[in-house]
């Protein structure tokens, strides 16, 4: 019986991969051991557990994006999160990483425990855990080609699937218009009726969240239906109309599947399950980070299946300016799904499994 150490916590780029990734090794080793590394900040003290996996709890280290006094910190808040990773790692066959900040202490203390290390980058422009983690490992996967570094050579494995997309995918390939119209209904919407997604994100997106609460009447004058994920954090704004806010989606494959629009952020998770099965998509990557969010989204508009701007564009007058535009280039849009990403948990393991061969 082997041990693997999974390390991705934070946001849900991370975990869901990691998940993915962790569902597809029990289904070809059903006796392993499974372990989470993880912080108590993170997604993955809801996400874990839920999904019947170990977790266990390492501290987090902070580092602003800007300096800061909590700089001075940085040294002995890595060297605790790499003595706990340690405990848990140094008997482990190996370890598979997603990025974030639990990955770099664990990367760290699997080479000092001389325990393989796998690599999965989803976004198009690997993040600084990753980075490091690439010079103690060849056995790297990515979500998309790299252009330059250790990256360049990676796995071009995709990113792993949470199982409801999977699963949504496979059902609508035999009528993809069809899955289309079902799943409006389920949302509670007309069936015949374009629909709007707009995703506020987990917690919520205050810039996305104040333009379409301004521009309900709108939406409605076009005579659509909007469906508005504001996030749990959030004051749930008034319904009026075909407007319907609320607070998080727990269905997010029918609503990925009903959209005839989604407006939203371009995270790594969010570009692969729209890919998957969404039609048309108006992405507004957020503004911080190193740009990788409008790297993630470059190959969804070369297959005219979305449209990039930036938040400072992004405001009411853009969406009474073009959303019959948008909504026109949804009509002309592929209307199946792409299943490149249908496969990468399976390629990860295979590429672990490779890794653990001495």
């Amino acid at each position: 019986m082997a041990t693997v150490v999974l390390a991705g916590g934070g946001t849900a780029g991370h975990v869901q991969p990691a998940l993915a990734v962790a569902r597809q090794w029990k289904l070809s080793h059903p006796e392993d051991r499974l372990i989470f590394l993880g912080t108590s900040s993170g997604l993955e003290n809801t996400l874990v557990p839920a999904a019947n996996f170990e977790l266990h709890l390492i501290p987090r280290v902070r580092i602003s994006r800007r300096p800061s006094v909590t700089w001075l910190n940085i040294p002995f808040d890595l060297l605790s999160a790499i003595y706990q990773s340690k405990k848990v790692i140094k008997s482990a066959d190996v370890v598979i990483g997603f990025g974030g900040y639990v990955s770099a202490p664990a990367y760290i203390a699997a080479r000092i425990s001389r325990v393989p290390i796998v690599i999965h980058e989803a976004n198009a422009k690997p993040g600084w855990a990753n980075r490091l983690g690439s010079a103690f490992t060849e056995h790297l996967a990515v979500a998309h080609s790299v252009d330059s570094g250790k990256f360049e050579h990676a796995l071009l494995a995709g990113l792993p699937l949470r199982s409801d997309v999977a699963q949504a995918f496979s059902d609508s390939q035999p009528d993809w218009a069809s899955a289309r119209r079902a799943a409006k209904v389920r949302l509670g919407c007309a069936a015949d009726t374009p629909l709007v997604f707009v995703m506020g994100g987990s917690q919520g997106s205050v810039a996305i969240n104040t333009i379409i609460e301004s521009t309900v009447d709108l939406f409605n004058q076009h005579g659509l239906s909007v469906v508005h994920s504001v996030g749990k954090l959030n004051a749930l704004p008034q319904a009026k109309g075909g407007y319907k806010p609320v607070a998080y989606v727990d269905a997010m494959a029918d609503a990925y599947l009903a959209a005839d629009l989604i407006i939203g952020r371009s995270g790594a998770v969010t570009c692969s399950e729209f890919r998957a099965l969404g039609r048309y998509a108006l992405f507004v990557p957020l503004p911080i980070g190193n740009g990788e969010q409008f790297v993630n989204a470059a190959s969804l508009v070369a297959d005219n299946r979305a449209q990039i701007i930036t938040q400072k564009e992004f405001t009411a007058d853009f969406l009474k300016t073009h959303i019959a535009e948008l909504l026109a280039k949804s009509a002309t849009a592929p209307i199946a799904g792409n299943g490149a990403d249908l496969h990468a948990a399976e390629k990860i393991v295979a590429l672990t499994e490779f890794a653990m061969k001495p």
